[in-house]
């Protein structure tokens, strides 16, 4: 699997399949670029360049003790692009690597980046019923579950994250999950959490200057489809879908779907 190194001295991993148009697939909190292996195919026949790389302190990249703030994983992103020399890029993310995605665009900007898909999307910032950004504290006692029993917190959210007795997800696809996120550092885990749900991004989505395609799913219990309909109201290019069965692991669940309208989005484009 090839690899670079970052600036801060970093060796992260990636996947880089095919030839013509690149795509770069950001994955999601705790998973790695295995999530995207699908994806990445289906557009490797479509005569597309797929790129997915391991965040660090995930799947096959290092794990250091620091960086996993937006701004440093942004960066991490940005180095991939410059090292691999990617122009006219399309950029899809899901959950947690959306916020790095708003964060890539607004701190390198977007030269470089033709356009971005962001599916179940984080909020733009977490909020009290007051408007006003939540504490971190707030989420204490669901770091405090991972920290005790990281494989039962898992095994608990599968169900809201796949609906297995809804989409037919497989018991192997849902061990899959888990044996991944699992493999990810749980320092890496923690930090990115708090990451994901401390940031308040609103300002740099107003500003986002590339065409934008936002997909959420009505069922998803992680994300809250209200988080992907302020995305959508923010930022001026953009084109939004809802999904109403779908929950937060869309990206397996309604894969075919998904597949469709980002092809749609993309294809008018990348013969171009």
């Amino acid at each position: 699997m090839p690899n670079f190194t970052t600036r801060d001295g970093v060796t992260l991993a990636y996947e880089d399949w095919g030839n013509g148009k690149p795509v770069l697939f950001v994955h999601s909190w705790a998973l790695d670029s295995q999530m995207w292996a699908p994806h990445m195919l289906h557009f490797n026949a479509l005569g597309m360049r797929t790129i997915a790389m391991d965040r660090r302190g995930h799947g096959r990249s290092e794990r250091p003790g620091s960086g996993y703030d937006y701004d440093r994983l942004a960066d991490d992103l940005a180095a991939l692009i410059e090292h691999l020399d990617l122009r006219e890029l399309t950029l899809i993310g899901h959950s947690m690597g959306t916020g790095e995605c708003v964060r890539l665009l607004s701190r390198h900007g977007s030269d470089r980046i033709a356009r971005v898909v962001l599916l179940s999307p984080v909020a733009p910032c977490y909020l009290d019923a007051e408007g006003k950004p939540l504490p971190v504290s707030t989420f204490d006692p669901a770091l405090a579950a991972i920290h005790a029993d990281f494989p039962q917190w898992l095994a608990d959210g599968a169900d809201g994250f796949y609906l297995p007795a809804e989409t037919n997800t497989s018991e192997g696809v849902i061990r899959r999950t888990i044996d991944i996120m699992l493999n990810t550092s749980l320092h890496a885990a923690t930090e990115c959490f708090r990451t994901r749900v401390t940031a308040d991004l609103r300002d740099e989505l107003r500003r986002i200057d590339v065409p934008m395609l936002v997909i959420h799913g009505q069922r998803d219990v992680s994300e809250l489809v209200a988080f992907g309909r302020d995305i959508a109201s923010m930022v001026p290019a953009c084109q939004y879908l809802e999904y109403d069965d779908a929950p937060h692991g869309m990206f397996h669940t309604h894969q075919r779907s998904l597949l469709r309208d980002m092809q749609a989005f993309i294809s008018p484009h990348a013969d171009a």
